[in-house]
C-alpha cells in the first residue's frame, strides 16, 4: 500500500506541476497575444498619423491653390496686369484652369478626410464645400466672360 500511496502522490504532484505549467503556458500565450495586439495598435497608431499628414498635406494644397486663384482674380489680373500691359480677356483664360485645379484639390481633400477617419472631416469638409461654392461662382463668371 504505500508503494501504491507513494505513486498515487507523486501522480498527484506531477500533475500539479503539469497544472502550474499549463497555467505559465496560458499566461505566456496571454501575454504574446497582449503583445501581438499592443504592436498592431502601435502600427494602426502609425498609419493613422500617416494618414493624417497626407489629409492635412491635401488640405493645405487645396487651400494653396483656391487662395491663388483668388489672388489672381481679385488682385493682380484687375490691378497689376493692366499696368504691366496685360490685355484685359486675360483673366477668365487664366482663372478657368485654375479654378478647375482648385476644384479638384478641394474634391481630393474632402474624399481623403472621408477615407482616414479625420477627426475634423466634418469641419474640413464644412471648410472645403465653402471654397467649392465660391469657385464655381468664379467659374461660372469666368465662362460667361469668355461668352
Amino acid at each position: 500500500m504505500t508503494d501504491t500511496a507513494a505513486a498515487a502522490s507523486e501522480l498527484d504532484e506531477a500533475t500539479a506541476r503539469a497544472s502550474e505549467l499549463d497555467g505559465a503556458s496560458a499566461q505566456a500565450s496571454e501575454l504574446d497575444g497582449a503583445s501581438a495586439r499592443a504592436s498592431e495598435l502601435d502600427g494602426a497608431s502609425a498609419r493613422a498619423s500617416e494618414l493624417d499628414e497626407a489629409s492635412a498635406r491635401t488640405l493645405r494644397f487645396s487651400i494653396l491653390i483656391s487662395a491663388i486663384r483668388c489672388t489672381l482674380a481679385y488682385v493682380i489680373l484687375p490691378f497689376v496686369a493692366p499696368f504691366i500691359g496685360m490685355a484685359p480677356g486675360v483673366g477668365p483664360a487664366v482663372g478657368i484652369p485654375i479654378s478647375l485645379i482648385a476644384l479638384w484639390a478641394n474634391v481630393a481633400s474632402i474624399k481623403r478626410h472621408w477615407r482616414s477617419g479625420h477627426r475634423w472631416k466634418w469641419p474640413v469638409s464644412a471648410l472645403n464645400v465653402g471654397i467649392i461654392v465660391l469657385l464655381v461662382i468664379l467659374l461660372v463668371l469666368d465662362i460667361g466672360e469668355l461668352l
